[in-house]
C-alpha cells in the first residue's frame, strides 16, 4: 500500500481571482488567504417562489457556490446517456453546490441543513438545482418538498467521481474524489457557518444508490487525516499551508438508500448470495458458474474478517446469513402490515403486481408469490422460502454479470459499465480493484491486471507504490465505523428494498451491524423497505420525521456537545 496521498493529483487548475465576501470563520478557526477566497456572500441570492402543499414558498437561491479553491477544469463534452452532454460550468461544475434557504430559515442559524448528492452508480454528478421558480412540490412524496416546509435549509452538491472527463482529457473522478470532494462541500459549510442560514453542525447527508454510498463513506470518515493530501490539492477549506486541517468535516447524519458500498467485496457478496441457494442457475443467469464459484467461495472468510454479531448477539457468519437475511425480509413485511389496516400481501398463490418505469412509461407484470406466507388478519408471517425469495428477486430485475462490480478487463471485456473505471490512476481509463478481475484481466495495454504487469493481484498489491489499495480503502465506510481516526456520523438511517438486487442484501447488512456496534453512533434506524427496488426517497414521511426526531434529540447546535 503506498502512503496515503502518492495518488497523483492531476489536471487541477487555480481559478485566476476570487470574490471575497464577509469574512468567514468557525469558533477557533483562523482564515487564511485560501479560505477568504471561500466566503459566502449572504447577499449573492435569486429569489424564486415554489409551492409546497399548495402554499407559497420565498427561497433564497444561492446559484452554484464553487466549494474549492482550486476546482478541478473538466471538458465542455461529457459522457451521457445515449451520447455526449455539453456543460456550461467547465471551471467548477463538478465541485460547487446549490444552496436553497425557505424563508423559514431566512437568518436562522440553528436550521437543519439538507445535503443531496446526487450520484447513480458512483458516476460524477454535475451541479443541478433540486428547486426551480415556480415548481410545485407535495411534502408526501417529494424530499425536497419536506424538507423546505420543514425549514431545512437544501443543497444540491456536485463532485467529481468515475465518467468524468478533464480538460486535459484525463480521468479526475478517481476514486477517492468523490468522498474529497464531499468533505471539501462540508468544509465549505463549516468554514461559512457564521455567515449563512443553518447550522453545519446539522448537516443530513441523503443519497441513493452511489449517492447513498457517498452518504456512507461520508459519515463514516468525519475527520479522518488519510483525507488531507487530497482535499489540500483542491484547495478545501481548512487545510492549513503545512497540509493540516483546520476545519472539520464530520456530519450529524445520513440518510442512506440502497448504498453501493464495500466495492472491494461487493463481487464477493454478490455472488456468495445468489449461488449458495441456486439462484443463478434457477434464473439462467449464470453464464460463468466456475468464476461465480470461485468468486462466492472467498466469501465466508470475508464475513468472519468482520467479526460482526446480530442483534441477538450471535455471530454474524456465512453460516447464519441466510437467517439473517430472512429475519430482516419477515420484519420489513410485519412493520408494513402493522402500519396501515389497508396493506395487506398477496397470499400463497396469488400474485405480486409490479409497476416499474416512469408516468407514461411504466410496465405491469405480475409474479406468483411462492415464498411467502402470510396470516394478513394477525398481521404476521408465517415463513419464508429462501430459495423461491432469491428467485423472485432475481427474476423482477435481472442479476448482473459475473463479477457485478469489477467486470472491464476480464477476458477481454471493454463495454461493461461496472465501476471498474472508479479505480486507478487519471491517466489510465480503468484498473481492476479486486483479486478475480485483476487476476483473469486479459485487455493487452490497458495498464492492469496480471497479464500487463507480470503481477498477481496479491503480489502488486503487496507493492508499497500501489494505490488502488488506497482507492479501495477511502471509499469503504466499514473501514472507518468502529475506528478512534474517525468521527462517524451519530445518527443513520438506511433502506435497502426487499427486491433490490443491484447489490447484495449483505452489503448493507454489514454496514447496518458495524455501525450498531460503534460507541459513537446513537441512533440506528436500519430496514429493509417493503416490496421496493433499488431506489430511494419512498418513504419521505418516515425520514423525514426521524430527521426531526434526531434533530430535537439534539438540541440546540450553537450549545456546548454540538454533535449530538
Amino acid at each position: 500500500m503506498a502512503i496515503v496521498g502518492s495518488l497523483a493529483l492531476t489536471a487541477v487548475v487555480t481559478p485566476a481571482s476570487f470574490a471575497v465576501a464577509s469574512a468567514p470563520h468557525e469558533r477557533g478557526h483562523v482564515v487564511d488567504a485560501q479560505d477568504a477566497a471561500l466566503a459566502f456572500d449572504q447577499s449573492a441570492y435569486t429569489p424564486i417562489t415554489v409551492t409546497v402543499d399548495g402554499q407559497p414558498v420565498n427561497v433564497r437561491w444561492y446559484k452554484e457556490l464553487c466549494y474549492v479553491a482550486n476546482p478541478v477544469a473538466a471538458a465542455a463534452q461529457q459522457p451521457g446517456m445515449g451520447g455526449t452532454t455539453t456543460i456550461e460550468n467547465t471551471r467548477c461544475g463538478y465541485e460547487s453546490m446549490n444552496v436553497f434557504v425557505p424563508e423559514s430559515a431566512f437568518g436562522n442559524q440553528q436550521a437543519p441543513i439538507y445535503f443531496a448528492v446526487n450520484n447513480a452508480g458512483w458516476m460524477a454528478s454535475y451541479i443541478k438545482a433540486s428547486v426551480t421558480a415556480g415548481a410545485t412540490y407535495n411534502s408526501s412524496t417529494s424530499n425536497v418538498g419536506a424538507a423546505l416546509k420543514a425549514g431545512y435549509v437544501f443543497v444540491d452538491v456536485a463532485n467529481r467521481s468515475r465518467g468524468l472527463v478533464g480538460a486535459d482529457g484525463s480521468s479526475p473522478g478517481k476514486a477517492p474524489a468523490a468522498a474529497v470532494d464531499a468533505k471539501a462541500a462540508v468544509r465549505y459549510l463549516r468554514l461559512n457557518d457564521a455567515a449563512m442560514p443553518g447550522s453545519a453542525e446539522r448537516i443530513v447527508v441523503n443519497g441513493t444508490s452511489g449517492g447513498g454510498a457517498l452518504s456512507s463513506i461520508l459519515g463514516a470518515s468525519g475527520n479522518d487525516s488519510e483525507y488531507d493530501p487530497y482535499l489540500a490539492a483542491i484547495g478545501a477549506a481548512g487545510i492549513d499551508a503545512a497540509g493540516r486541517s483546520t476545519l472539520r468535516d464530520d456530519v450529524f447524519a445520513v440518510n442512506a438508500y440502497c448504498p453501493i458500498t464495500d466495492l472491494g467485496n461487493a463481487d464477493v457478496a454478490y455472488e456468495w448470495l445468489y449461488n449458495v441457494l441456486g439462484t443463478r442457475d434457477a434464473t439462467g443467469s449464470n453464464g460463468q458458474p466456475a468464476d461465480a464459484a470461485a468468486i462466492a467461495a472467498k466469501f465466508p472468510a470475508y464475513e468472519k474478517s468482520l467479526g460482526l454479531r446480530n442483534p441477538d448477539g450471535s455471530p454474524l457468519t456465512a453460516a447464519t446469513m441466510l437467517d439473517t437475511i430472512k429475519k430482516e425480509v419477515v420484519r420489513s413485511a410485519e412493520i408494513y402490515l402493522n402500519a396501515d389496516a389497508a396493506n395487506t400481501i398477496p397470499a400463497l398463490g396469488e400474485n405480486f403486481v409490479i409497476t416499474s418505469g416512469g408516468p407514461g412509461g411504466g410496465t405491469t407484470k405480475s409474479y406468483v408469490n411462492d415464498w411467502l406466507d402470510v396470516d394478513n388478519a394477525a398481521n404476521k408471517v408465517r415463513s419464508v422460502n429462501m430459495t423461491n425469495y432469491l428467485k423472485f428477486v432475481a427474476t423482477q430485475a435481472t442479476l448482473k454479470t459475473t463479477p457485478a462490480f469489477d467486470a472491464v478487463g476480464v477476458y477481454g471485456n471493454t463495454t461493461s459499465g461496472t465501476e471498474t473505471n472508479l479505480f486507478g490512476p487519471y491517466t489510465q481509463k480503468y484498473m481492476n480493484y479486486t483479486e478475480f478481475s485483476w487476476d483473469h484481466n486479459s485487455v493487452p495495454g490497458d495498464g492492469s491486471g496480471l497479464d500487463d504487469t507480470g503481477l498477481t493481484w496479491k503480489q502488486y498489491t503487496a507493492r508499497k507504490s500501489t494505490t488502488v489499495d488506497d482507492q479501495i480503502h477511502l471509499v469503504n465506510p466499514m473501514d472507518f465505523v468502529g475506528t478512534k481516526a474517525a468521527d462517524t456520523a451519530p445518527n443513520w438511517y438506511v433502506r435497502t428494498g426487499t427486491r433490490d438486487r443491484d447489490t447484495s442484501f449483505i452489503i448493507s447488512i454489514n454496514l447496518d451491524r458495524a455501525l450498531e456496534s460503534d460507541p459513537q453512533v446513537g441512533d440506528v434506524n436500519y430496514q429493509f423497505a417493503w416490496n421496493q427496488p433499488h431506489a430511494g426517497n419512498y418513504d419521505v414521511p418516515e425520514a423525514m420525521a426521524w430527521i426531526a426526531k434526531v434533530v430535537k434529540k439534539a438540541g440546540n447546535p450553537l450549545a456546548s456537545g454540538h454533535r449530538g
